[in-house]
């Protein structure tokens, strides 16, 4: 009998914590004026963001998220490459931590969603549960990763990518990226004591603005991220013969400015002739010599695919480069291929986080779907290292890296209160 009540007493206890976790949400309002209180570091006369890594305006906004942090009772420190970390304990010090996060920085005369909607919510979640008196078993890490928009710099670090020869890269700021990490506090030259092992980490979470369409058009909620595309670019090079515009007849011309633009809309046709989401682009055409009274000798098509598969990537590539061939050889051209190397493999997000980010948004009332991410994130360079789960909100009209970017404060606040109580629930599958 004494057995039967301390049982019954413990799941009473349990079941009341769970009830009162259950009931928990973060301040929204407060959320949303530490929100727009960031946007202002940076804002320029057409609305938009100057907020660019490395900048004036990065490096004073950074002061502004660690004192936040601190608020959050954070211990807040800047890694060597120039991440701003934040811990808070957990119960049980022998449990590895669950991060989440994102980053501040913009692109020039960007939004004040993308990035800082993440970072300001996973913040407000530490200070929410920190008010409410609730630790976590594990311990819970913030990371406001450095220059994510410049190439995914601080997560690339912690995870063991970011090379030497990445480090000279410059970045929108004009400084290289070594000179930029040095300049946010961090130390390049020790770069690689960032790397994170695989084990290091519990999980990784990251709330985002989906920076596309599908959530808003369609009036759902939440997105429930599947994974993060590879992307893969291409040069297509067709090689004519350079010539007079005025006194070259039409039928003795090889203008390779032909079988480029019969490439372009072949682009289009193969890629849509697939079922899925993958995407193609042809974002650069460049024609040379480049003068409106000269046959080009060669024109330049830069073709960038999408896809959560790289071997549907590849297989559409195959066809792109077939077509291409014929294209060139009709036209009496010839067509040279160059693969364009880029830091952006496929990570898929762990089904399990899938699985617990759809439960609770679908307790909290609120609609999901799971898609895609077409952009790069953060989240995409954790998951070399640790489970990843992402969690989408919605971009009014699907607009993003522009000063019109926007979430409502509705939207954002159901955003920070599933990414809260995925972070509760994981806590307590994780062990």
């Amino acid at each position: 009998m004494k057995k039967q009540l301390i049982f019954t007493a413990i799941f009473v206890i349990s079941f009341s914590v769970d009830s009162f976790a259950r009931q928990i949400k973060v301040d929204s309002d407060r959320l949303h004026r530490t929100l727009m209180t960031l946007s202002t570091y940076g804002k320029n006369a057409a609305g938009g963001s100057d907020r660019v890594a490395f900048s004036k305006y990065d490096i004073e906004a950074r002061e502004y998220v660690k004192n936040l942090m601190k608020t959050a009772g954070l211990e807040v420190s800047i890694d060597f490459a120039g991440n701003i970390i934040g811990r808070k304990p957990g119960k049980n010090a022998a449990f590895k931590p669950i991060a989440f996060g994102s980053h501040i920085d913009e692109v020039p005369n960007g939004g004040d969603y993308d990035g800082p909607v993440g970072s300001m919510a996973a913040i407000e979640v530490v200070r929410t549960l920190a008010e409410k008196d609730l630790q976590t078993d594990h311990p819970l890490e913030v990371i406001i990763f450095a220059n994510e928009e410049g190439g995914v710099i601080g997560s690339r670090a912690i995870a063991g990518n970011l090379s030497q020869e990445a480090l000279q890269v410059v970045s929108n700021s004009g400084l290289t990226q070594y000179e930029g990490i040095a300049t946010l506090g961090g130390n390049p030259d020790r770069i690689s004591e960032v790397k994170r092992n695989q084990g290091d980490l519990a999980a990784y979470l990251e709330l985002h603005i989906e920076q596309g369409g599908i959530l808003d058009s369609e009036n759902l909620d939440i997105g429930v991220v599947e994974g993060i595309v590879a992307i893969e670019w291409w040069e297509f090079t067709f090689q004519g013969k350079a010539n007079h515009a005025g006194t070259t007849p039409m039928d003795q011309r090889k203008d390779p400015m032909l079988p480029a633009a019969r490439f372009v809309l072949a682009v289009n046709e193969i890629v849509n002739s697939y079922e899925g989401r993958q995407v193609g682009t042809v974002g650069k055409i460049q024609a040379l010599p480049g003068a409106g009274n000269v046959i080009p000798g060669e024109v330049k098509v830069t073709v960038e695919l999408r896809d959560l598969s790289s071997e549907k990537i590849w297989k559409i590539y195959s066809e792109l480069e077939v077509r291409g061939q014929q294209l060139a050889s009709e036209s009496q051209t010839s067509l040279d291929i160059r693969h364009i190397e880029v830091a952006s493999k496929p990570a898929m997000a762990d089904p399990m986080i899938r699985g617990i980010i759809k439960s609770e948004a679908e307790k909290l009332g609120l609609s999901t779907k799971g898609l895609p991410s077409g952009a790069g994130h953060d989240a995409q360079e954790m998951a070399r290292i640790c489970p990843m789960g992402m969690i989408f909100i919605p971009s009014k009209e699907g607009i993003s890296h522009a000063p019109t970017e926007f979430s409502s404060k509705e939207d954002i606040a159901n955003g920070a209160n599933v990414l809260l109580q995925t972070i509760l629930e994981l806590d307590k599958k994780l062990k």
